[in-house]
């Protein structure tokens, strides 16, 4: 298929910066997601690949093959857009087809290309349909077919799955995945859910105001953040990031006193811990603070203590109930706490 390599790219409005000295070598069958914020700069990043838009500076190449100045056609790319972009007057079918009689494919290939994209996405009992007869998912996953039947070099995809609704955006994950598995095709998804980036990337490019915050597989990002927005972008719900005074490997905050930590730092940090790395009361505590939000779903406990002017989130067991204004204590794991530079965001080590 294809390795994609973007070498110092930066693209700019004017004195509007869209994206800044972006350097990152996608793999052949690598399945790659851009995640950020809106306006952080990733479509922006897609779109130079895929040839919409061109860089300010620096190069695209696919294949080693310089692509700057390569119109969007002839980059062999596929796109699926967060609108399904289906042609209202034809059928299903002739909607896959159709990027098949624009490249000048032999009409003899055309029905064993259609019908084997359908079969993948599982739309072959849909294929004499209009679009306006079928559901959101099943709109999308004949977009998906359209980009399929093409056997492109590339898949870019723009926040595909954002109009659907939570159970069927879970099953399109999941087909999505398994596809881009089964054909090897080398894939750039955008997004702004990180449960999409964590459940399908290979690796993870978060992204904000136009720069790079971290490049890492999917546990890396999670594990190991770079700083404290990677740390408060990821996870659900996120890192609790409180900042606080460290003298002496003693952390302190209100309502906060860890001791024991072995950064050989003296001032000002902010501490992160995931509220799964929280135990409600246990031998060691560490948190003192009073019940502010408790919100039972089943299978756990999401817990909202106040500590001052802080709402720390604590992941409790499923059967741990409290009324509000309630005085609690929580302990936190020592191996997953995090320290970051309270000016700059960046993690300390």
């Amino acid at each position: 298929m294809a390795r994609i390599e973007l070498t110092g790219i930066q693209k700019r409005w004017g004195a509007i910066w869209g994206v800044r000295d972006v350097n990152i070598d996608i793999a052949d069958e690598e399945f790659i997601v851009f995640l950020g914020p809106s306006g952080c700069g990733k479509t922006t990043t897609m779109r130079m690949i895929a040839g919409l838009e061109d860089p300010s500076e620096g190069e695209i190449r696919m294949d080693g093959e310089l692509m700057n100045g390569i119109d969007a056609r002839d980059r062999d790319v596929a796109m699926v857009f967060q609108g399904y972009a289906l042609y209202p007057n034809m059928s299903i079918y002739e909607n896959i087809r159709f990027p098949l009689r624009m490249r000048g494919v032999d009409k003899a290939e055309h029905d064993t290309l259609v019908r084997r994209a359908a079969d993948l996405v599982e739309l072959s009992d849909y294929l004499d349909r209009k679009p306006g007869a079928l559901s959101g998912g099943q709109r999308q996953r004949a977009a998906l077919a359209r980009a399929i039947v093409r056997q492109p070099q590339v898949f870019l995809m723009d926040e595909p799955l954002s109009n659907l609704d939570a159970k069927l955006r879970q099953a399109m994950r999941v087909q999505i995945k398994h596809i881009q598995r089964q054909l090897r095709i080398t894939t750039v998804y955008v997004t702004h859910d990180q449960i999409e980036a964590m459940t399908l990337a290979d690796r993870i490019v978060i992204m904000q105001a136009g720069l790079i915050q971290q490049i890492g597989t999917p546990d890396e990002i999670y594990n190991d953040p770079a700083n404290t927005f990677v740390a408060g972008f990821i996870g659900s719900p996120p890192m609790n990031l409180v900042e606080g005074d460290l003298q002496d490997g003693r952390f302190t905050a209100p309502g906060i006193d860890i001791a024991g930590l072995t950064l050989p730092r003296n001032g000002k940090v902010t501490l992160g811990i995931r509220p799964e790395d929280c135990t409600v009361g246990g031998h060691s505590t560490q948190l003192k603070g009073d019940v502010y939000g408790v919100e039972p779903t089943g299978d756990i406990t999401y817990l909202t203590i106040k500590a001052g002017e802080k709402l720390i989130e604590v992941k409790a067991d499923r059967s741990y109930r409290s009324e509000l204004g309630v005085p609690e204590t929580v302990a936190f794991d020592p191996a997953r706490i995090y320290l970051f530079d309270s000016e700059t965001g960046q993690r300390l080590r």
